[in-house]
């Protein structure tokens, strides 16, 4: 194995809290089957908001999977981020505070774009309702963006470089980008990912000045990219962790080579500035494949970031259609947070690990709710494609401007 190869980040681990299921088996095989789980708004608070429909994480206990110390100090999202790391970890076979392994050699890096807003809601409640003496002292950290990648590493024992990326939700790329480069430095391991949890009342009401927002109240309705009656996206709640390793720490281990990290590259053209980001999103995309030595005939299928905004759609189709020239016609493209609702930084993390599962199985999932297709694009509707896939390509614009794009190549663990 070349000096390159030894460093060549590779997933070996991955952990998801969706909508549509918790554990990456309960997730892809919803994913897989386009299972559509967007449904009313059920959270209390948030009857009297105008936005209706969302994808919501039930049947999650919380209790059950992190210890009570770090429940009390740590928010909805937080719980997400722990309880996927746990999953990820452990099919990657890393046992945290091993002390035969090399700690220093651990990182964390999460993505977020807006902290714990449920717990920061229920401290600034008391605060004003019952004065100071009832506010916990957990209000200075819970909130924050970085509480996750603070508390899965000192629950794991993770003394290694961490991080937080802050690039709109275009960072739960970004992240995995970021790990890639901490491996190539001399870091062994990164457990990276996003969580959100965007619906208590007052993360809800904050999300109201998104024009892209759906306001729509028809659950099959609500989020259709693509299509002539794209009305604006919905949130979500939830995302997934995954540990990306050096792939001679991996092969050192014995843990499997899910897939590997091959390229990517990030741009920004500003807030909400859809037509902008035709020429941000395809310059992502060059650069992506660039850095991964991979020509666009390559690519074999597409998860779109998929916005639901005419002028947005518009403008990814055309992106696609500039980097990947006459092949963009060919390509499959898919969607399947439209079945799940969009978690911010979460979201392109669940389309990682949907990707992984994609090239390990052949199996291209549906785009749920999403039939009349009116760009010049080969989007994957109805039920899923079989298709030989060796290569994925994974995009993600925020609301903010950044814009990102990931090449993944499916691991030689992962059958062909």
């Amino acid at each position: 194995m070349s000096p390159r190869q030894n460093r060549r980040p590779v997933i070996t681990g991955m952990g998801v809290v969706a909508p549509n299921g918790v554990g990456t088996d309960a997730f892809w095989k919803a994913t897989r089957e386009g299972l559509s789980v967007l449904d009313h708004i059920t959270r209390e608070g948030c009857e009297h908001l105008p936005v209706r429909i969302a994808g919501e994480v039930r049947g999650f206990t919380p209790e059950s999977v992190v210890e009570e110390r770090f429940l009390v100090q740590t928010d909805r999202f937080t719980h997400f981020a722990m309880a996927a790391a746990d999953m990820a970890l452990a099919e990657a076979r890393i046992v945290p505070g091993d002390s035969a392994g090399n700690p220093f050699g651990i990182g964390v890096v999460t993505a977020a774009g807006s902290g714990g807003g449920e717990f920061g809601q229920r401290e600034l409640q008391r605060l004003w309702g019952q004065g100071s003496r009832y506010v916990g002292p957990y209000q200075s950290i819970a909130w924050f963006y970085a509480a996750s990648t603070g508390q899965i590493s000192i629950r794991g024992g993770f003394k290694g470089p961490c991080g937080v990326v802050a690039s709109d939700e275009a960072g739960g790329l970004d992240a995995i980008a970021h790990a890639g480069r901490a491996i190539a430095r001399g870091t062994d391991t990164v457990v990276i990912g996003a969580a959100e949890a965007p619906l208590a009342p007052y993360s809800l009401v904050c999300q109201l000045g998104y024009r892209e927002l759906s306001l729509c109240e028809e659950a099959d309705r609500a989020y259709r990219p693509f299509t002539p009656s794209a009305c604006g996206f919905v949130p979500a709640e939830g995302g997934g962790m995954l540990v990306v390793e050096a792939e001679a720490t991996a092969r050192e281990r014995g843990a499997p080579v899910r897939a590997v990290v091959a390229g990517h590259a990030a741009t920004f053209t500003g807030a909400s500035r859809w037509q902008q980001s035709r020429e941000g999103l395809a310059h992502a995309i060059r650069g992506a494949l660039a850095d991964a030595e991979c020509a666009p005939e390559e690519i074999d299928v597409v998860f779109a970031d998929a916005l639901g905004i005419p002028e947005a759609d518009r403008a990814e189709a055309m992106a696609i259609a500039d980097a990947l020239g006459p092949h963009c016609t060919r390509v499959p493209v898919t969607a399947p947070k439209t079945g799940t609702g969009r978690a911010y930084c979460g979201a392109p993390v669940l389309d990682t690990a949907a990707a992984v599962l994609a090239l390990q199985d052949g199996l291209i999932p549906p785009t749920p709710n999403v039939f009349d297709v009116c760009h010049d694009l080969e989007v994957v509707t109805g039920r899923a494609r079989p298709a030989e896939l060796r290569t994925a390509l994974i995009l993600s614009r925020g609301l903010m401007g950044s814009n990102s794009a990931l090449v993944l190549r499916r691991g030689a663990d992962n059958p062909s």
